[in-house]
């Protein structure tokens, strides 16, 4: 006699786990993709172009003709580069620190909750998202050495002989470090606010409970928990400073006497009034080397003094 053996009721079946990853990863892609293109047809063809370009001779109307590394050696041995390489240096290090330091104080005092601070907060941003021709025009107006307002101060105060800020060779440089200065000071001022406020309030509790005082608080409390952000905006600040642009060619146009050139600039100069495009992208080259470089030190060091815990 046949015994019959019941058997289990047949559940669907799932997906194994290589393919439920599978599925994960192709969404995943399928999400980056339009970034990814992005960045292929906008960022890196044009980057690999210029540095095609950077082995030619071309002036845009006649056909590129190979060089070589001649581009780069002229770069070397350029006397007006080096100089325009010296101001781009004195920006970089004499704007960056000045401007986090006036932005942390700024952020500070925006952090204690007085009355006016959404609008004093809005204030101290509005030039980072003002047009930068319309602050440059309005800076050239504030150093005009006949009837600037600033100079005007300088004589009610009785200096009888104030500075030609945009015409000295002497002034010209600074007039614009303290105009980019005052305009980024917002950015710097939004990112370091925002790391005062995740600060955890209990650490500055038991600081004064413990008999810290303002000071102490700020150097062992907000200090290192504003590391992270400081070192963002160190990064951010450095790379923007390195490309400095609209400033020299509106206040002063490079001048006088190549004293506010920047290397940005100078790529402009060579490669949309000189037609010189082999050297500029040669220039483009040389400056992003610099960049890649002083990105690469400062993650390199980051483990030092950057605490994220």
């Amino acid at each position: 006699m046949a015994v019959s053996v019941p058997t289990r009721t047949e559940r669907p079946s799932r997906p194994r786990g290589g393919t439920l990853r599978r599925r994960e990863t192709i969404a995943a892609y399928g999400f980056l993709l339009p970034n990814l293109v992005g960045f292929l047809i906008f960022t890196l063809l044009p980057v690999i172009a210029a540095l095609l370009i950077s082995l030619t001779d071309w002036n845009l109307l006649q056909p590129p003709k190979w060089v070589g590394l001649k581009n780069f050696v002229t770069l070397a041995q350029d006397p007006l580069f080096r100089k325009v390489l010296g101001n781009t240096a004195v920006y970089v290090l004499g704007t960056v620190p000045v401007q986090m330091i006036l932005a942390l104080l700024v952020a500070m005092a925006l952090n204690q909750g007085l009355p006016g601070t959404l609008f004093f907060r809005a204030a101290f941003f509005m030039p980072v998202v003002t047009s930068a021709v319309a602050i440059a025009l309005v800076w050239r107006w504030i150093y005009n050495a006949d009837f600037g307002v600033l100079n005007s101060f300088l004589f009610m105060l009785g200096v009888s002989d104030p500075p030609q800020w945009l015409t000295s060779t002497r002034w010209a440089l600074p007039s614009v470090m303290i105009m980019s200065v005052w305009q980024q000071i917002g950015f710097s001022m939004v990112l370091f606010l925002a790391g005062l406020q995740g600060v955890p309030e209990h650490l500055y509790e038991a600081a004064r409970i413990d008999g810290a005082g303002p000071f102490q608080r700020f150097l062992f409390i907000t200090v290192p928990m504003l590391t992270p952000t400081t070192f963002f905006v160190f990064v951010i600040n450095i790379i923007n400073s390195f490309q400095v642009f609209d400033q020299a060619f509106i206040m002063t146009g490079g001048g006088p006497a190549n004293a506010t050139n920047t290397i940005v600039y100078n790529i402009y100069q060579n490669a949309f009034q000189f037609f010189k495009m082999g050297y500029a992208a040669a220039m483009a080259w040389v400056l992003f080397a610099i960049i890649f470089v002083v990105t690469v030190v400062q993650f390199r060091l980051q483990s030092r003094w950057v605490h994220y815990e």
